[in-house]
């Protein structure tokens, strides 16, 4: 092996499958291994409330759990303004509808990217993990990385926040979910098992 203390940030789609089984052929530790995912849904809900609202995306802090495809799972009530909770901006409908847009809407960012918008770009979202693990910057992003009993999920790989420094993922961050919110993380979280077992034979 010509890099065995190299920290590796997968991009490659099925982003945690992809992520799962790159952990297991370099046999790294699981907080050396980790994926992208988390921050490009969060960008995707950040543009979709800082239209809504009318504001910047640079005021927007969204919060994207759960796999990266459709069973991704937006929690507004993580979901903030410059601060400002985005229940206090936007109607309960208005919220919904574009939690249902992010969770949905992946072809809307191929337009975003074709317009040249480089804080949606992959290699931005990777740019942003590396430079953290790099200088050690303790950054809070929602990434996809290893869980072993957190969420009440074991042996996967899946987007949650973490501490991302020079060892990599340095802490999983627990969130306080209601149970509709863990049930659909937990749903996300099994799509995924089946997915590993099914076309990777894990």
């Amino acid at each position: 092996m010509h890099a065995p203390n190299a920290i590796v940030v997968m991009v490659t789609n099925p982003l945690d499958l992809m992520t799962y089984h790159m952990q297991k052929v370099t046999g790294f530790e699981h907080n050396r291994v980790v994926g992208q995912a988390g921050i490009l849904d969060s960008a995707r809900m950040t543009h979709f409330i800082a239209q809504a609202v009318g504001c910047s995306n640079e005021d927007v802090q969204a919060m994207v759990l759960g796999g990266h495809g459709d069973t991704m799972v937006p929690l507004p009530r993580y979901t903030t303004v410059n601060g400002i909770p985005v229940s206090q901006l936007l109607s309960n409908e208005e919220v919904e509808a574009i939690c249902q847009r992010t969770a949905s809407g992946g072809g809307e960012i191929v337009k975003l990217l074709e317009r040249g918008s480089a804080f949606y770009a992959r290699g931005s979202a990777a740019a942003i993990m590396a430079e953290a693990i790099l200088d050690d910057r303790k950054r809070v992003l929602p990434c996809s990385t290893y869980l072993s009993g957190e969420y009440g999920m074991e042996d996967i790989y899946i987007g949650v926040p973490v501490v991302l420094g020079r060892n990599g993922v340095e802490r999983v961050i627990e969130l306080e979910l209601s149970e509709e919110e863990l049930d659909s993380l937990q749903g996300s979280g099994s799509f995924y098992k089946e997915q590993l077992s099914e076309i990777l034979g894990y």
